[in-house]
């Protein structure tokens, strides 16, 4: 146990009267309906899932700039996750041709299954392979725990508050002290005398924004990107960033502050303000997993997006994208600054989080950002277990009905 850290007295009693809670089954009808309606709104208009088609499975790439000349065509190659398939590799179900550490890899193309029911469903709603991505990654996060576990056994508590006091230590009494001016229970002590109600709003805005808040901007941006690259690159980085912070929460374990010894000064509001999400809830919850804070990073990595798709840093549009007017990109830089700021503040007053958790949140996400290409290295993969499936990947149809409409914002 360090004895550098100044013992505080006990934060206030908490007056605060609960907020409204949603029942059990409010947060999941919340998140179905933001995937039911990006289903709905990226569906393939013209494509019937029964009868027969009145146009070729890939037409819509006959005029893409990727197109490969008629030498390549004895092979399908691609480096990137959309398979943006040449029509003529496609009709003849060429082998694919994948790039992997170096070496190139022949796969099987799936394209021969592509009259499938379920190839057709997926061609019809193309939004589904990225609810499948995202599944993946929640249910990697609920493993955390159970290998935290099995590494630290019954000692994991005691790991987990000695890392959590040592961060403490280090934003206090370190070289780097400068970078941390506030304390943390200083600001939620500011909160609980005289304003808590606020902080019963913010544990709120912790519980239900995360998870809904992260599926809804998912949702948002394969409706509105400019191109299914970038938005893959956005969507690869928010899960390397998961994949980066799943690592540490296994390796290092970190207990919150409202977790610590009260003499340590935080008060546990989650839990006086019942304020759980049920994403967040149950046997394999990671409540140990402080640092870094997948809250911040996902906010940093989504303030980053707004800010780009703002325009104001770019000398030059993508292709069919439309300049914004003076409004929008102040709303989308406002957003893109506000969001991660209000995050800051809400993981910090409810003491979910330190600060040092925010900091190296921020450099997770600018690592995965660097990175996120290494997920094109298990495109072999994703081709065997289509062929082992039946099944086609979608072309996706990201940003269509957007420009279709006229994509003004």
């Amino acid at each position: 146990m360090t004895t550098n850290l100044t013992i505080l007295e006990v934060p206030p009693e908490w007056k605060s009267q609960p907020m409204y809670h949603l029942p059990p089954w409010g947060e999941p009808l919340i998140v179905l309906s933001i995937l039911g309606g990006a289903m709905f709104l990226t569906r393939r208009r013209n494509f019937q899932i029964l009868g027969k088609r009145k146009e070729g499975y890939h037409d819509s790439y006959l005029d893409s700039d990727s197109s490969n000349s008629t030498e390549d065509l004895l092979w399908y190659d691609s480096d990137h996750d959309d398979d943006s398939q040449d029509p003529l590799s496609a009709s003849k179900h060429l082998s694919k041709r994948r790039t992997c550490c170096g070496l190139v890899i022949s796969t099987p193309n799936s394209s021969r299954f592509s009259e499938h029911i379920h190839s057709r469903v997926l061609q019809k709603f193309p939004f589904l392979v990225e609810m499948f991505y995202w599944i993946i990654t929640y249910l990697f996060y609920r493993l955390t725990k159970v290998f935290s576990q099995i590494i630290f056994t019954k000692s994991i508590i005691e790991v987990a508050q000695a890392h959590g006091l040592t961060i403490l230590e280090f934003e206090q009494f370190s070289w780097a002290s400068f970078l941390f001016p506030i304390k943390e229970h200083n600001v939620q002590h500011w909160f609980m005398q005289g304003h808590q109600d606020a902080l019963t709003v913010l544990n709120r805005a912790y519980a239900l924004i995360h998870i809904p808040g992260t599926v809804g901007f998912i949702a948002w941006y394969y409706y509105i990107a400019p191109s299914h690259s970038t938005f893959a690159t956005i969507r690869r980085t928010l899960t390397l960033t998961n994949l980066f912070a799943f690592l540490t929460f296994t390796l290092y374990p970190c207990m919150p502050p409202r977790l610590l010894p009260p003499e340590y000064g935080f008060l546990d509001s989650v839990r006086h303000d019942k304020a759980t999400s049920i994403w967040m809830s149950g046997n394999f919850v990671n409540s140990l997993a402080a640092m870094p804070s997948m809250h911040f990073g996902y906010a940093f990595v989504i303030g980053c997006t707004m800010i780009y798709h703002a325009g104001i840093f770019r000398r030059s549009l993508e292709k069919g994208e439309t300049k914004k007017s003076c409004f929008w990109k102040s709303i989308y830089c406002l957003i893109g600054l506000g969001y991660p700021s209000m995050i800051l503040v809400t993981i910090v007053a409810t003491a979910n989080h330190y600060w040092m958790d925010a900091l190296m949140a921020t450099i997770v996400a600018c690592a995965a950002y660097l990175c996120n290409r290494v997920f094109l290295t298990m495109l072999p993969l994703e081709d065997l277990l289509l062929w082992v499936l039946r099944l086609e990947k979608p072309i996706p149809s990201t940003g269509d009905t957007f420009r279709q409409r006229g994509g003004r914002i």
